[in-house]
This record gives C-alpha cells, sequence and structure tokens, in this order.
C-alpha cells in the first residue's frame, strides 16, 4: 500500500465518522521515512474525530501504522484546526 493508498484510507475513514464528509481534506506531507497525514473536518466535526479522551483518533492512527505494515515509511495523523 502506498502512500496515496494511506491518504485514500484516512479519508474514507474519517469521512464516515463525521456529520460533514464533504468537508474532510487530508494533505500529504512527505518525507524520505516519515510521511505526515494532515486531516482537515468542519468545525462542528473536531470532537467526533477526536473521540473522548482522544480514543477515536488514537483508533484511526492504529489503523494507519497497521496498513502502513511493510513499506518502510512511518505515517503520522495530525488532526489540524
Amino acid at each position: 500500500m502506498g502512500g496515496w493508498a494511506m491518504k485514500e484510507l484516512i479519508t474514507e475513514i474519517v469521512q464516515a465518522l463525521v456529520d460533514h464528509p464533504e468537508e474532510v481534506s487530508v494533505n500529504e506531507v512527505g518525507g524520505s521515512h516519515t510521511t505526515v497525514l494532515e486531516v482537515r473536518v468542519a468545525k462542528a466535526d473536531m470532537g467526533k474525530i477526536i473521540g473522548k479522551q482522544g480514543r477515536t483518533a488514537q483508533a484511526v492512527r492504529t489503523i494507519l501504522n497497521a496498513a502502513a505494515g511493510k513499506t518502510r515509511q512511518r505515517y503520522i495523523l495530525e488532526i489540524v484546526e
């Protein structure tokens, strides 16, 4: 699964979690060994994507890390306001 697939995966997951999926955007900032995925959602959806005590955000990060598996690339998920 390449970088573009990770971006698509996170976009699909986040869109399924929020009330305003049309406002979801995922920006990929690549480096040599680390890629940052910046997720933006509608202000009203921030609580939904973060979850209680950050549990939803942590679950999405866990899925991202599991999907990255053998890619030799590290992915960081950042939720940006």
